[in-house]
């Protein structure tokens, strides 16, 4: 530690902190324009000045390292007329147009002024005028040269921390100018931390541009719905209607940035496809009705399917409370534990669960990316998880850890990684038991004999015919770290390998703990309550907690005396074996909670056949999706922002989500949905307030036991992980897959979108791209296609027509289309228990066809 006095007050403080870091501890105002918390000092705007006994001139705070015993004074006169100066000469050209200026009322400049600047200005000449309109950068970024006070945050925070390089300066001194590529930004994410951390307003939000001040709003913070990495941002209304959204730098995992999603993508909650009313089907179509009379036409149609099977499907973006009671509404109402909460794949929990139990982290973010090793398994961490990607980043740059990757699909990320490893979709499984394998060959002597001789009897030796190269330096990697946290893609669970995917992932975590390592395990989730919905027991084989239901009759026990009903003791029907049912007419009702099966699981057809066979289809939503569309009841539900709960990110991190408008139309919340329900099947569901059903998690569910809402603060609160010995099992290495002969399609999240939420966004749809196949240019190369094309994607079950796209880092071998585009309908050419999907890709060729009816001259 290292002792410091300023302005009479000493403070013990670590080395290599800063004057400016000192200060703030103490509570001393200095003002700053260019520094940012995240960022390295730069130290140009000179607000920041101080003096300090010893040294002639004053000093940058925000760039002078604390040393033993240096005494500071950070208000003098002659400090105050330098900062008066150094404001006066940002206001020689700065333009006074602050009663129309978006940051009118919430400007760093204009407090700066009231607080540090001069009464009456020096200069007299004209303004310097850069130009005389603002400029449109991108569709939802506009800037004011004129105003810009070359602080540098926007294009340092573009460059060190989104690592997108889209903002640069042109010119020098007084004619210095921030600017995208050729005065635009069309290459860049989007995501708008440029606007959020410019102190003045020379950038800024188009949106948002004219609609409100900033005094005219009502901010609530919440958690983004939009991904698992649960971002904290607060919205802001006015007279109920959305207007914007920000960031605050001292609140979340995600301290001042968004990606776009989160950002510009809240506007959904308002959107024209909202279910208005009840509706029931007569005549082949869906009819509004009241509440009333859906009430009583339910109660008919359950009684007529009593003795048949009956599930449920839930969304992982609803909060826990909602989760929690979903789950509970079907084992205890309707006697089942046939639930599932992903409606694009069944999760293979008889694996997932003794691997989250032994080695999942319950931890900051930041904490286990500090580890020195951070290893990330599948996936596309830039499009799926943006601000978890930014950290990783700072991680890499700042901490140097050691950032390995092992996936299909390239990243942004692979820049920064000192190894990548590309596998072929489905061969992770394979390509992590030959990294196994090569590790226990390079440190078989740190391991007890009779550890190392079972493990080698298991997991066998390092096979050359893995189809993948560099598990060697993948092992070499891990071998030296001396702790290492493994970051697995969900996505993963898309394959038929899933299993034994996390168990190859189980048998490398398994060893390094064996090797003495320092170990976290974090699920990167692309859905904002995944972990919750797990956590919450919305899944057929496991409970509240986590916990199996056939195998733990305590805790069934327990459930049942507090839920007052009994639950049933055999394990449910999971998605799959669900849609099963209904294709063979076994199923007499299912419920589906705010998801849309049709448009995301595999197989359009069959789920298609599936929810048309099902004796009684209900589906309570926000939306009017594709599977409201077939239901035979539809119930309007509050979306979000329209009620209150919480969800548990990708880190085990509760935060409250809050409501900030009311429920739109006739819809009500999907609590007082559940108790309708409940009710019709002569059920009381109790408690049934968010608050009370969360005290009832915090007393049942482990993971969130002794949590309460007054101490879910503003960084929200962790859930504790359960202790649990991993068991010591080596799971066999699975076969290779053979390599394909053909295209292979694989799927997944876009930047700008990620399920049928983000696209009713209008604004993410003004920066989204068009519908696109993206193919290496290697494989388009060899089929005579070029960038921009049009292609036709032809598989066994069906076709797409969409943009092509080339990517030089794409790998040979794959096409890949986003799965985040409803009109395309891709999961049209999947087929059920394959993936990747075999494909073929074309040309549309440009013929001329007349049509005879209205003589118009197309391309076909």
């Amino acid at each position: 530690m290292v002792s410091i006095t300023i302005d009479g007050r000493t403070l013990d403080v670590e080395a290599g902190s800063t004057v400016l870091q000192a200060a703030r501890r103490l509570g001393i105002d200095i003002p700053t324009f260019c520094y940012l918390k995240r960022l390295p000092p730069l130290a140009s705007c000179r607000m920041c000045l101080v003096e300090i006994e010893g040294q002639r001139r004053l000093q940058p705070s925000c760039a002078t390292a604390v040393t033993e015993g240096m005494v500071v004074r950070a208000s003098t006169p002659l400090i105050e007329e330098t900062r008066a100066s150094m404001l006066d000469m940002l206001l020689a050209n700065h333009p006074l147009d602050c009663p129309i200026c978006d940051k009118g009322g919430e400007c760093e400049l204009q407090n700066m002024v009231m607080a540090y600047g001069p009464r009456e200005s020096r200069f007299r000449d004209d303004k310097r005028v850069f130009h005389s309109e603002d400029i449109r950068l991108s569709p939802v970024i506009i800037m004011n040269v004129n105003r810009c006070i070359q602080c540098q945050r926007c294009v340092r925070m573009c460059e060190e921390v989104v690592g997108a390089v889209a903002l640069g300066t042109i010119e020098k001194g007084m004619d210095t100018a921030v600017t995208g590529f050729e005065g635009s930004l069309a290459s860049c994410d989007q995501c708008g931390n440029c606007v959020e951390v410019c102190p003045v307003g020379a950038l800024m939000s188009f949106p948002y541009r004219y609609k409100a001040r900033p005094w005219d709003l009502t901010e609530t913070d919440t958690v983004c719905p939009h991904c698992g990495t649960g971002c904290r941002l607060t919205v802001g209304t006015r007279k109920g209607e959305f207007m914007r959204v920000r960031s605050k730098w001292d609140e979340g995992l995600n301290r001042e940035v968004l990606c776009v999603r989160g950002r510009f993508g809240l506007d959904f909650v308002a959107s024209r496809d909202r279910i208005k009313r009840p509706m029931i089907r007569r005549d082949g179509a869906l009819v509004p009705v009241s509440w009333d009379e859906v009430g009583d036409y339910l109660r008919r149609r359950l009684s007529a399917v009593e003795g048949k099977a009956v599930a449920g499907l839930a969304s992982p973006r609803l909060p826990n409370e909602i989760l929690y009671q979903f789950q509970k509404l079907m084992r205890t109402a309707f006697r089942t534990n046939s639930i599932d909460c992903s409606s694009r794949w069944s999760t293979p929990f008889d694996t997932l669960g003794p691997l989250m139990a032994a080695f999942n982290s319950r931890a900051p973010l930041d904490e286990v990316i500090g580890n020195d090793c951070v290893l990330v398994v599948g996936g596309n961490v830039t499009e799926e998880n943006p601000v978890t990607e930014y950290l990783l980043r700072d991680g890499v740059r700042r901490r140097q850890t050691r950032l390995l990757m092992l996936s299909a699909r390239p990243s942004r990320l692979d820049a920064d990684a000192r190894v990548v490893v590309r596998v072929p979709p489905g061969g992770e499984a394979a390509s992590l038991a030959a990294v196994v394998a090569g590790l226990v060959a390079t440190v078989g002597e740190a391991l007890p004999g009779n550890v190392l001789a079972g493990i080698g009897a298991t997991i066998g030796r390092p096979s050359a015919e893995t189809g993948i190269d560099g598990p060697d330096r993948l092992a070499a990697a891990l071998k030296e770290g001396r702790s290492v946290t493994v970051l697995v893609s969900v996505d993963l669970l898309r394959s038929p390998e899933a299993r034994a995917t996390l168990q190859q992932i189980n048998n490398l975590l398994h060893v390094l703990q064996l090797l003495g390592k320092g170990l976290a395990m974090q699920f990167l989730f692309d859905r904002a309550n995944q972990m919750g919905a797990w956590d919450m027991g919305v899944l057929p084989t496991a409970l509240p907690g986590l916990r199996a239901v056939a195998d733990d009759d305590v805790v069934r026990t327990a459930l049942s005396r507090n839920w007052g009903a009994e639950i049933p003791s055999d394990p449910g029907a999971d998605l799959d074996a669900i849609l099963e049912l209904c294709v063979g007419g076994r199923m007499g009702a299912l419920y589906i909670v705010g998801t849309d099966p049709l448009i995301a699981y595999p197989d359009r057809d069959f789920v298609t056949r599936a929810l048309g066979a099902t004796d009684l289809l209900i589906v309570q939503d926000a939306f009017l999706t594709d599977t409201a569309g077939l239901a035979e009841v539809v119930l309007p539900a509050a979306g979000y922002g329209e009620e209150t709960g919480t969800f548990t990110n990708n880190e085990g991190r509760i935060q409250k989500v809050r409501k900030f408008r009311e429920p739109a139309f006739e819809a009500r919340s999907n609590l007082a949905i559940f108790d309708f329900v409940a009710a019709l099947r002569n059920q009381a569901l109790r408690p049934s307030t968010p608050g009370e059903i969360f005290d009832e998690i915090a007393r049942l569910v482990p993971a969130y036991q002794g949590l309460t809402q007054d101490g879910l603060g503003a960084d929200g609160a962790f859930t504790q992980a359960v202790p649990t010995a991993p068991a010591a099992r080596f799971f066999a290495p699975p076969p290779v897959p053979a390599a394909a002969d053909r295209l292979m399609l694989i799927t997944g999240d876009c930047l700008f979108h990620n399920g049928y939420l983000s696209e009713r966004s209008d604004i993410l749809n003004t920066v989204a791209n068009d519908p696109y196949v993206a193919m290496s240019a290697q494989d388009t190369a060899q089929l005579g296609l070029s960038d921009g094309d049009q292609v036709i994607v032809r598989s066994a079950q069906g076709k797409l027509t969409a943009q092509l796209r080339v990517d030089g880092r794409f790998p040979e071998g794959l096409v890949f289309v986003p799965e985040n585009y409803r009109a395309l309908r891709l999961n049209g050419l999947m087929r059920r228990g394959e993936y990747p999907c075999p494909v073929e890709v074309q040309k549309v060729h440009a013929t001329l066809e007349v049509d005879r009816t209205s003589r118009i001259w197309r391309g076909v």
